[in-house]
């Protein structure tokens, strides 16, 4: 098999600079006819044949985009991924995914090996460990290179980027509201997610929909954990030492966990506990009863994060494209855990 000759190694058997091999390989104007065609010839005789991964690198052109998500068991990326899909497809983009586990030092190795010319961008949600140490720097070295992040459902302010994300504040009073008006006084609030931003904005909305009717907080019917372990522990003390007739969980786990803990004790639901979770995974419709939730539209956030990150790597005219945040509606799927208004 014929080597494959190198610019430099063209430029030095010719007498001439890279540059104009270059140039000339590039049918530029700049170098003469026979000076192109000399060169051309001598390339093809050589074997010669472009880097591409050199050419990307210069570039940015690789038509590729990176998708990392903080962990593959939780049906919310999956569905946001499929929507990413959906537009990278449609745009002629390809698509690599890539999973934080939740670790800092994994997203940012990930975002260093992909860096090198291999992608165009990136769409992500921080991983646990990130939004713990509230540590930013990586996200904000890929940015400042050139590489357009577009982040969605766990974002920060402290990175200037596009982002998408959902009304978790406004949703929460939502859902609250709505157990309210059915009548619940003793409203628990459960989650496994108080280090996330997510969390802690869904929380806020719970606070501000008891303050808005007056209904005082009660301490011992607030479980917010970063861990699944220690939640449990506290829900089942919670259950033995105290009654409620409503549950506002923030996540999946404590979704499940909220029917499961108030069936093992005896609560006929929705009669008399109601359970709404911040969740639409699979679970949701199959549990008995099934979970009234609220949707994040998975789909529509992967949509708007592709189109996002692609108008961004297409726009002629960096100085002038603004970082924006998209905000999806969310909705409130009333099943079986909650009575009917």
């Amino acid at each position: 098999m014929k080597e494959k000759a190198t610019l430099k190694q063209i430029a030095k058997e010719l007498g001439v600079s890279v540059s104009t091999v270059s140039k000339a390989l590039n049918d530029s104007p700049e170098i003469s006819e026979p000076t192109k065609i000399k060169i051309q010839e001598f390339a093809k005789l050589k074997n010669y044949k472009p880097n591409i991964t050199a050419l990307n690198l210069k570039n940015r052109k690789t038509k590729t985009i990176a998708v990392i998500i903080p962990n593959i068991l939780n049906s919310f990326f999956a569905k946001v991924f499929t929507g990413i899909e959906k537009v990278a497809d449609e745009k002629g983009y390809h698509v690599i995914t890539c999973i934080s586990n939740e670790s800092l030092e994994k997203e940012i190795h990930t975002l260093q090996m992909l860096s090198n010319g291999t992608i165009d961008g990136f769409i992500l949600s921080m991983s646990e460990e990130t939004q713990k140490e509230s540590y930013y720097q990586h996200f904000t070295e890929i940015i400042n290179d050139g590489i357009p992040i577009v982040m969605f459902d766990r974002v920060t302010d402290e990175v200037s980027c596009d982002k998408v994300i959902v009304d978790d504040f406004d949703s929460s009073i939502d859902a609250t509201q709505h157990l309210i008006n059915s009548g619940c006084k003793k409203i628990a609030l459960f989650s496994t997610i108080d280090n996330l931003s997510v969390g802690k904005l869904r929380a806020k909305g719970y606070f501000k929909a008891l303050e808005h009717h007056n209904i005082e907080v009660d301490p011992n019917l607030i479980v917010l954990t970063d861990s699944v372990e220690d939640f449990d522990e506290k829900v089942i003390a919670l259950f033995k030492e105290h009654k409620i007739d409503g549950i506002f969980a923030l996540d999946e786990h404590a979704s499940v966990s909220g029917i499961k803990m108030g069936l093992k004790n005896g609560y006929k639901i929705p009669e008399d506990l109601s359970v709404i979770g911040f969740a639409d995974g699979v679970w949701s419709r199959r549990l008995t009863p099934s979970l009234s939730t609220v949707s994040q539209h998975g789909p529509e956030i992967g949509e708007a994060a592709a189109r996002l990150l692609i108008d961004k790597l297409e726009s002629k005219d960096d100085e002038e494209y603004a970082s924006k945040t998209t905000v999806v509606k969310t909705e409130l799927r009333q099943r079986e855990s909650t009575r009917k208004l």
